[in-house]
């Protein structure tokens, strides 16, 4: 997912940067007001720092990244300035450093015809229209592109995929009667190749409560779209939302299990006062943040700017300014 169909929407002060800052208000609210209130003596000493590892943990940063955030950001006042803002700008540094080398663009191959996304994720974290909204994305950056509908268990996927493909003015490939994704992802690739397709994003289904059932179509999915291309697929996106706070590490560990994901997408920011989750998330696994949705619109899908969300979380507009 290149940027540079929608630099102009990435800038400071744009578009896009408005809509983050709205999105994470719950987030950076809350952790404004708490740092002004545990510094609002000067004072960095054991007990300031206890009170700020524990904000971080209550904002879903979970602990391990909360107590190093804590740490650093303080150690960098020790001898400065000591006040909310002072901190608040140093934790905004501190989570863009941990961040920068995961936002990376989602590039697609040239040479792939098509260049398959396999996207994956539990039932609810907005996976449908995350591919619709990756669609309309491609298609602006010049990409044709087509969407199978892979998810065969739940029955309104199919016809939500068909929306949006629509809106997207991407093609769609899939039926309502179909049971088995495989056979849909492995016609899918054949239709795609057939029409000199750039990118054939993949729809699967994200039940969860039978793990083995899950693993064994996910590899049966990709087992046969190897047959047509031993290189597919080029990506596997775990769609993650961060209202789920900490479950959402529960479905990476599952889903890092059961296929080779590449990539996260994380929905819904907008909905949660929890959005640092997101930085737990890259700590701990390392995964590339392709983009993140902070809205239902068919632009409310971005790719991954470390500075702009860390400093959107901790509520500072583009001078470096508590808002």
């Amino acid at each position: 997912m290149g940027r540079g169909a929608m630099s102009g929407e990435s800038g400071e002060g744009g578009g896009w940067i408005t809509r983050l800052r709205a999105g994470l208000k719950r987030s950076s609210t809350t952790l404004a007001d708490g740092l002004a209130a545990i510094f609002a003596g000067g004072k960095v000493d054991p007990a300031t720092v206890q009170e700020l590892e524990d904000l971080l943990i209550m904002a879903d940063l979970g602990p391990a990244t909360a107590a190093r955030l804590a740490r650093a950001a303080t150690e960098r006042q020790s001898g400065g300035e000591r006040t909310g803002a002072a901190v608040t700008l140093a934790l905004a540094d501190e989570i863009t450093q941990i961040l920068e080398p995961l936002a990376r663009p989602l590039e697609i191959t040239a040479g792939a015809k098509p260049h398959v996304i396999l996207v994956v994720g539990v039932n609810g974290t907005g996976k449908t229209t995350t591919i619709g909204k990756l669609a309309h994305v491609f298609k602006a950056q010049g990409h044709s592109v087509m969407i199978a509908a892979g998810d065969t268990f739940r029955a309104a996927a199919v016809d939500q995929l068909r929306i949006w493909a629509a809106r997207a003015g991407a093609r769609f490939f899939g039926s309502d009667d179909a049971t088995d994704a495989a056979a849909v992802a492995f016609d899918a690739m054949g239709a795609a190749r057939d029409a000199a397709t750039d990118v054939l994003l993949v729809d699967t289904a994200g039940r969860l409560h039978n793990k083995s059932d899950l693993m064994a179509e996910l590899e049966k999915i990709i087992r046969v779209m190897r047959k047509l291309d031993p290189a597919a697929p080029h990506d596997t996106l775990l769609v993650l939302d961060a209202t789920t706070g900490q479950n959402a590490h529960a479905q990476a560990e599952v889903f890092k299990d059961i296929t080779n994901v590449s990539g996260l997408v994380i929905t819904k920011l907008d909905g949660s006062a929890k959005g640092g989750v997101l930085v737990a998330l890259a700590e701990r696994f390392a995964l590339p943040v392709y983009a993140i949705g902070v809205g239902e619109g068919i632009d409310d899908l971005q790719p991954f700017t470390a500075r702009d969300y860390a400093r959107s979380l901790l509520g500072l507009d583009g001078d470096g300014d508590v808002r």
